[in-house]
This record gives structure tokens, sequence and C-alpha cells, in this order.
């Protein structure tokens, strides 16, 4: 099978179909096989995408905050069960510990995200709150813990903020500084460090900026609607703001190989999944577990095999290393897809090759949409829509402009989003931006398996 061909040939079409923007490594036994680049760092298409651009990771990032706290243990300046209320008796939340943080089994209150503590910070005072606020927003918000602490994975990046804290006030070092002097810089990792390019400026043109599609238009994050998100949180550390190329990720995993930075043993408890107050290790719908700061998964034809991805409005990345295997695969992109269903062909495609596996066809909404459809039906499915108003998304409104079918809908906290709808079978349609499709019936719609009638 020739890796380095279909893996391009992936990456090739979906660009050419509006899936992919951004660049890819695959190697094994720390070979590279195949590698490459597609589309464009800026938002005004002027410096084309190079393999060694610079990426934000996201939530990637984690698996350095928890390489940190590893490097603390072993200086004796902490155990991962100890009670985070040892370092920080002000935390408001009884009976947490380290381990607790390290593996999402927090029980912070239910719902409770880091937007929810910085947006109004942005909005309200026009600055940028630093990531040593996080305890006393938690403080002030007075609302009761979700669960006794280690009865449930409810994954929160405030987890790995309050983490960062702590590396900070061990060390007596900026997390940023510790990070790069312990970790990126025994690791060879040249090109990576904790930057906030929202806060301090952009210290490369290398670093590619990420980009939102608003009503068909691509707009950067920090510009987006999702600014008081992207902006905000831009102070914040421990869950993002690593900044590498896929090169240093390389060097990073046989660094990890080597147990160069943190022993094989040590590594070992990482990659361990959490086990929850009731006995049982906790798995989520694929069988896929969590360590510290790493996904985990005992594959039963390709041994143990851990990850992580990463997300941030027009950014997805990702981070697979096979152990048993000697493999790694690293996707980065820096766009929102204008198709994501070539997004997840790609996606998909990569990581089959990865396994060994043929990957299936790129195939994009246009390549399944019906060609000279009948729209004589079409005016019947237009109107208004009933919708629960607590829906994480409900389709409110069809209507016809220029012979198209479109659609009005609100998504998670009321944010309106407008889309053409594309005709793929009998009274079935679908959109660019996403993989939903509506089926209309008499005087109804049905979508992510429930049906609303029209008004």
């Amino acid at each position: 099978m020739d890796k380095r061909t279909m893996m391009e040939a992936l990456a090739r079409e979906a660009y050419e179909k509006g899936g992919f923007n951004g660049v890819w490594l695959y190697a094994e036994n720390g070979g590279i096989v195949s590698k490459g680049a597609f589309g464009w760092v800026d938002a005004e298409n002027t410096l084309p995408m190079q393999e060694n651009t610079i990426f934000e990771m996201a939530s990637v990032t984690k698996q350095f905050t928890s390489t940190a706290i590893m490097l603390l243990v072993r200086e004796g300046m902490l155990s991962v069960d100890d009670e985070y209320t040892k370092f920080f008796p002000e935390y408001p939340y009884k009976g947490l510990t380290v381990r607790h943080l390290l593996t999402h089994t927090s029980g912070l209150p239910k719902g409770l995200e880091t937007d929810d503590l910085v947006v109004p910070v942005w909005e309200n005072e026009h600055r940028i709150p630093s990531c040593s606020e996080m305890l006393r927003f938690l403080i002030e918000c007075g609302e009761e813990a979700g669960s006794t602490p280690g009865e449930r994975f409810e994954y929160n990046d405030i987890n790995y903020c309050l983490l960062a804290n702590l590396v900070e006030k061990l060390s007596g070092e900026k997390f940023e500084d510790y990070l790069k002097k312990n970790i990126f810089e025994p690791a060879g990792m040249e090109d990576t460090a904790i930057l906030h390019t929202r806060r301090d400026g952009r210290p490369s043109e290398r670093i590619a900026r990420n980009m939102v599609m608003e009503d068909g238009v691509l707009v950067p994050s920090d510009l987006s609607r999702a600014a008081g998100y992207v902006v905000g949180s831009d102070g914040l550390n421990g869950c993002d703001y690593a900044y590498t190329t896929v090169f240093d990720m390389l060097k990073w995993d046989r660094a990890l190989r080597a147990g160069k930075v943190v022993t094989l043993e040590e590594q070992k408890i990482m990659y361990s999944t959490v086990r929850l107050n009731n006995g049982e290790y906790y798995l989520d719908e694929d069988g896929d577990g969590y360590g510290f700061g790493w996904c985990v998964r005992q594959d039963e034809e390709h041994g143990l095999v851990v990850s992580h991805s990463g997300g941030m409005p027009g950014l997805n990345t990702w981070f697979e290393r096979y152990l048993d295997e000697d493999k790694v695969l690293l996707i980065f992109i820096n766009r929102d897809a204008e198709d994501y269903r070539a997004l997840a062909g790609v996606w998909d495609g990569m990581m089959a090759v990865a396994r060994g596996d043929e990957p299936e066809p790129i195939v994009a909404l246009e390549d399944i949409t019906v060609k000279d459809p009948d729209k004589s039906e079409w005016e019947r499915f237009c109107g208004k829509y009933e919708h629960p108003e607590d829906d994480d998304f409900c389709v409110d409104e069809v209507w016809m402009h220029g012979g198209e079918l479109f659609t009005r809908a609100f998504g998670e906290d009321g944010d309106k989003m407008e889309f053409r709808l594309y005709p793929i079978g009998d009274n079935k349609f679908g959109r660019k931006g996403g993989m939903l499709v509506l089926t209309f019936g008499d005087g109804c719609v049905t979508y992510l398996e429930k049906t609303c009638r029209k008004l």
C-alpha cells in the first residue's frame, strides 16, 4: 500500500472540494512516510500554506500540561492524589485532587465552561483575563459542584487552567517559561512555545490564522461572532495555546518513545484510563478512555493507541500515536470547511491509511446533490416550524430564494445561522456546513431523530 500517495491524494481532493486547508504528517518508526500542505495561512490568501507552518494546538496542549505535572511529581513537589486545597485553600469545592483535574473527573458545576467565565470580562471590562483569575471566578460564580470528584467524567478546560496555575505556584516560574525550559527545549522542539497571539501579537508570519465560516464567508476567528470567546480566553493556560509544527510534534513523539522528558514508567501512568468512584473504568461510546491529558484506546489489531484532538473556532488539530507499532499521524486545519463531508472524508481517510486500511473516496455534498431536481413541491416545505426553546439545534424557518431552498436555524446559546439546502434524495436535503439532513414530510420536517410540525 502506497501510503504517501494515498494521503497526498486524499488531501488534494479534499482541498479541491472545500474540506481541507492545512498540513499533515504521517511517520513510521520515526521516518516520515507522507507529509504536505494545501491552502493558505492568512485571511487574504496571500501566504501559501507550508509544511512548517505554525499552528495553535488547542486541546492537544493538555498533554504538555500533564507532563509538567508529572515532572513536578518527580521532583517531590506534589502527588497526583494531593488535594487541590493543599495548594489553593480558597478553592471552593472539597475533595478535589490533582488526579481528578488531570482526568476531567473534578465535579465542577455542570455546564460551567471557560467562556462563561472569560467572555463577560472581555465584553464588559474590555480586557483579557489572566489564567490566575480562574480560581476567583469559580469562587464568585457561587454555583454548587456538579458531582462528587471522581464520580463521573466530564471534559472541561477549566480543569487544565487550574493545573497550569498549580505548575506556576510550585515551580515559581511562568507557565510559558516552565514548559519551554523543561519540555520543549529538552525535546528539541525549536518552533514550539506557549503563545497568546490575540493578547500579545503574532511573533511570526508562519503562524496560521484561524478562519471561521460565517454566512458563507470566511472570517478571522478573532473578528467573528465567536470573538468574545476567542479573544477573551487568550490569557488562559494549560488547556490551549501551545503553538507548534508537525515536525516539532514528530520530535515530541520521538522524545516520548525514548523517555527523554518523561520516563516510560511515568508515561505508563499517564496512559492509564481513569477509574471512577464506582470502580469502573471510564470509556466513551467509542470505547476510548482518558488518562492524564491523553485519550487512550486499546485496539485489538493495533495495540495501545493514544491521541488527542484540538478545536477552536476555525481550527482543528489531531495527534495520534500507535505505541505498539511506532506510528504517528498529525492533521492540522486552520479553516472551517466549506464542505463538512469532504472534511470528514479526509479525516477518516488519513486515519484509515495509518491503520493500513483502504480509504473511502472523498464525497462532498455536491457529489450527492440531485442534478436538475423537481422543485414543484418545494414551496410547500416553506414556512415556520415548531421547536423546543431549549434544544441545542433547531430549524426555525424555511424559504425559497432564487429558485433554491434556504433555512434559518438556531444553534447552542441561540446562535442564528442561515444556509442553503441541497437536494440529496426524495424530500431530503443536506447542507455544506455540516452533516445535517432534513427530510420534509406532510406538514413537518425531520432532523436529528426528531420531527417538528409546520406552524
